[in-house]
């Protein structure tokens, strides 16, 4: 795939007030800012359009994260709409508000002004110093966007289609920069067709078995990133555009268009849409998860998000599920020479003496690999045991258990207190040593894998957190 470096908008857009609307602020977009249309947007490719304002960066379907993702370079952004009992549109995924501001109101029962007390909150998924931010009205919204970008728009309770289309009718070139987007099997599509708006029907897994049956109904197509590719390329031969959502990584973006899908909707854009490295050290201090560290598991909810610690600059992994963190805001590293650093502590307690944790390093992309569990890339793993045993294990893909290539008996750990570890990567070589010591180092002649990828592990299933800090990349 072709190199590209990430698009930065000079300043961040207005942050929009979410709070009453009133004439439209602009019909035009700001001058020096290119109008995007539809047209133009899938004459590229791939293209992107920020699902949620791209949630893995900032508070979803929020003025912050729309401005943000299009001072990033989106050219589109995804919206999703919900009515008020009082009648006014805004921007929320959910049709009700518990999931991100704590407090359960139905949208569709409660006033706009009782919304306007409330605050979306990312923090568990985006870290401590992301902001609490108001849910917008969609007004506010397309005032700001309607003009200047391609705007998917989906009516989340499904009653709101007269009152969409005329709101989009009110813009300028509508046709030019909205498209609708709904689940395939909904009935919405013919009146919005009759308007002279493009459509996106999406399918979920319950209606793989309807695609040649509900397919002919819409301008564009819709898949989870998760289906078979099968699936996909079925979808792909109807020679319609395919938009595949959510895209949070290279490694699904890459397996995307190779199987010929050319349209994101991405929720990590600054990430995905580049494919350099952001940072040679971790981001932990700031307290916020930096554009490309992902969890393992990132379909599976905020709560696979480990803590992220601005106090100590660190991160936390816990739970029970083995979890591995990518670093991907500092890769890819290049493949043939290149070193590691990083502390590791157990904060609390010590695990079991024989359970570890460590890094994962040389694969080949941005994929999960989990120490002790199948992974899709292969790729080698320093893990420091209780013990103080150090070791170094390559694995191929599709193993679960690596081979040893060495091992360096250091102090046994101790709560509380951080051990540093090195790694250092040649094209023939690879050394590991702990450097909070002395004469704890290697070298092993050995060169299967040489990508620029790697992550933090723990690699147990039991209660005791690790921490990690310092992490940096030369």
């Amino acid at each position: 795939m072709t190199r590209r470096q990430l698009l930065l908008g000079a300043s961040l857009a207005a942050l929009l007030s979410g709070c009453t609307p009133g004439q439209r602020s602009a019909d035009t977009p700001a001058a020096g800012q290119p109008a995007h249309t539809i047209e133009e947007l899938l004459g590229t490719r791939p293209y992107y359009i920020a699902h949620r304002g791209s949630g893995d960066n900032w508070p979803e379907h929020t003025a912050l994260a729309y401005a943000q993702a299009a001072a990033a370079g989106a050219k589109a952004i995804e919206v999703s709409v919900n009515c008020t009992s009082d009648g006014r549109l805004v921007c929320h995924h959910d049709r009700d508000t518990k999931r991100l501001t704590g407090k359960d109101l139905v949208i569709a029962d409660t006033p706009y002004e009782d919304l306007g007390e409330l605050r979306n909150d990312a923090r568990e998924w985006l870290g401590p110093a992301s902001t609490l931010e108001p849910i917008p009205l969609l007004k506010d919204v397309l005032d700001a966007y309607a003009g200047s970008h391609v705007i998917f728009i989906e009516d989340k309770q499904g009653t709101n289609t007269g009152a969409l289309l005329d709101l989009m009718d009110s813009y300028p070139e509508s046709r030019s920069h909205f498209v609708w987007k709904q689940v395939a099997m909904a009935d919405q599509v013919t009146e919005v067709s009759g308007r002279g708006y493009k459509t996106w029907g999406y399918f979920g897994e319950d209606l793989f078995d309807r695609i040649d049956e509900l397919e002919p109904r819409f301008d564009y197509l819709g898949v989870y990133h998760t289906a078979p590719d099968q699936v996909i390329e079925r979808l792909v031969a109807t020679g319609k555009p395919v938009i595949c959502w959510e895209v949070h990584t290279r490694s699904m973006r890459d397996r995307l268009l190779d199987l010929g899908v050319a349209g994101m909707m991405c929720s990590n854009i600054p990430y995905v849409t580049s494919s350099t490295a952001r940072y040679e050290t971790d981001r932990f201090g700031t307290g916020l998860r930096a554009a490309g560290d992902l969890p393992w598991a990132v379909d599976r909810g905020w709560s696979r998000q480990p803590a992220i610690q601005p106090g100590p600059a660190s991160i936390a992994l816990n739970g029970p599920e083995n979890p591995s963190y990518c670093m991907g805001s500092m890769c890819p590293l290049p493949e043939d020479i290149y070193s590691i650093q990083f502390q590791m502590r157990w904060p609390r307690e010590l695990p079991q003496s024989q359970e570890h944790a460590g890094l994962a390093f040389g694969q080949p992309g941005d994929q999960p690999y989990r120490v002790l569990k199948r992974s899709g890339v292969g790729g080698y793993h320093v893990v420091m045991r209780a013990s103080g045993t150090l070791e170094l294990f390559r694995r191929g893909p599709g193993e679960i258990s690596g081979t040893l290539l060495s091992t360096l008996q250091t102090e046994p750990a101790r709560a509380g207190e951080w051990m540093s570890f090195w790694v250092d990567v040649t094209p023939a070589t690879v050394g590991f040593a702990r450097t909070d010591g002395t004469g704890w180092r290697d070298i092993v002649r050995h060169q299967e894998f040489r990508g620029g990828y790697f992550s933090l592990t723990k690699n147990y299933d039991g209660d005791a957190p690790v921490e990690f800090r310092k992490v940096a990349a030369s």
